[in-house]
């Protein structure tokens, strides 16, 4: 059995700036809630999302990377014992143009039934996400999204 979330969204941009405001750093802090991922985004190379503080939030490495299309990261929990234990989840990220935007659709999954991890993003990513197509289709996150 496995635990999935999919979350799909239609943002107004080119798929070029929605790739770039998944995989840079600088953009990451501005909707991503000050956290960044840090990575050489080629397969194989480490992955890891990093608060604010420093300290990593998360981490796996990059599994398939086709830009800008489709984005692959083997994830786990690295603050939360209880979601740690739970082991490597699977990312995937599509893009697919559609006239004046590009559907994005998140699927994120791991091999458990009943899984918190998965519990625990399908929390996460609306607000992740629909801070992300706030700022690409307006130039800002509302302040009470930061």
């Amino acid at each position: 059995m496995s635990s999935q979330f999919v979350y799909v969204t239609y943002i107004r941009t080119t798929a070029e700036k929605l790739w770039e405001a998944l995989i840079s750093a600088e953009f990451n802090r501005q909707y991503w809630f000050g956290m960044h991922q840090e990575s050489e985004w080629k397969p194989g190379a480490p992955w890891k999302l990093v608060f604010e503080d420093g300290r990593v939030a998360d981490m796996g490495e990059v599994v398939e990377i086709d830009r800008p299309r489709r984005l692959v990261l083997k994830w786990r929990n690295e603050f939360k014992p209880e979601l740690k234990d739970e082991g490597f989840s699977r990312c995937v990220m599509e893009l697919e143009p559609t006239g004046e935007t590009v559907k994005l659709t998140i699927t994120h999954s791991i091999e458990r039934a009943d899984s918190k991890f998965i519990q625990a993003v399908s929390g996460g990513w609306p607000k992740i996400l629909s801070n992300l197509k706030t700022l690409l289709e307006t130039g800002a996150v509302p302040a009470m999204a930061k």
